[in-house]
């Protein structure tokens, strides 16, 4: 990598990245993280950007390595012991879950726009197991790319499907089937209430991206007649990370548990489509 800081040029929904990859950062300075990812400090260190811009609050920055470590355990469990595995990370940003994964047996592939492939090359390598994909995940034609001849795939949609509209997704889902088959979806998606109140959001204000989708009965998807069959749903308000927060955020984690409004706000979804 070239020295001095590598200048960020993105616009809109693709300066999103920077949002977790600062919280993943801010975390990583912790005694105790939620998660540990020193890959995060490193590239901070080495962009040239005004993160306090964005106005990230500690509250945001927490979520989103919870978010991580859930997904990320999600992915591991699916993903460990098996061989003739391909994961995919659609909308990976400049994440290092293959990284914090590092399943030597799974054949991985992280998409995102060419611009973001781009920075992101500055800090990861490819090798024969792990590859990166220069497209929007809108582009049916990136996944001529995907082997269709393995075992198992998992699918992972971190902080991505909230920008895409129902038939973009629909249409995402019914594509991916037809090249690789069966499959597990894991994604996060908000409640509609909070798609109403996240375009508000300073952070995304900043940006200039939207928020489009939410999802309040996780039994809708089922009815998209794609196969969809439904597993697990992941409260960010009731898991075992929020012994290791501070004081203060452990009783707002806990109170808003039980909250309906506030427990289904923004959580982990997990789907097998068939």
């Amino acid at each position: 990598m070239e020295t001095g800081k590598s200048k960020i040029v993105l616009t809109e929904e693709k300066e999103t990245l920077l949002i977790p990859l600062y919280g993943k950062a801010q975390e990583n300075k912790k005694e105790k993280p939620i998660l540990a990812d020193k890959k995060a400090a490193e590239i901070i260190n080495e962009i040239d950007y005004d993160f306090s811009s964005l106005q990230i609050a500690e509250k945001t920055s927490i979520m989103m390595c919870l978010r991580a470590k859930l997904i990320d355990g999600f992915a591991r469990d699916l993903l460990s012991g098996t061989s003739r595995s391909v994961a995919l990370h659609l909308g990976c940003g400049l994440d290092n879950r293959y990284g914090r994964i590092g399943d030597s047996e799974v054949e991985w592939f992280d998409v995102d726009f060419s611009e973001v492939i781009e920075i992101r090359k500055n800090f990861y390598e490819e090798t024969d197991r792990y590859h990166m994909i220069a497209s929007s995940v809108a582009d049916p034609d990136w996944m001529e790319r995907i082997p269709h001849d393995k075992m198992q795939y998992v699918v992972i949609a971190e902080g991505l499907l909230m920008y895409l509209k129902e038939s973009e997704i629909r249409t995402l889902i019914g594509r991916l089937r037809e090249r690789i088959g069966g499959f597990v979806f894991i994604f996060d998606a908000f409640s509609m209430l909070t798609v109403e109140k996240s375009n508000n959001h300073p952070s995304l204000k900043k940006t200039g991206a939207r928020i489009y989708w939410g999802l309040d009965d996780p039994q809708e998807l089922t009815r998209w007649g794609l196969g969809i069959q439904f597993l697990e749903e992941q409260y960010f308000t009731e898991n075992e990370e929020i012994e290791n927060m501070d004081f203060g955020f452990r009783v707002m984690f806990k109170i808003a548990n039980y909250i309906p409004a506030a427990k289904k706000a923004h959580r982990i979804l997990v789907y097998l489509i068939n």
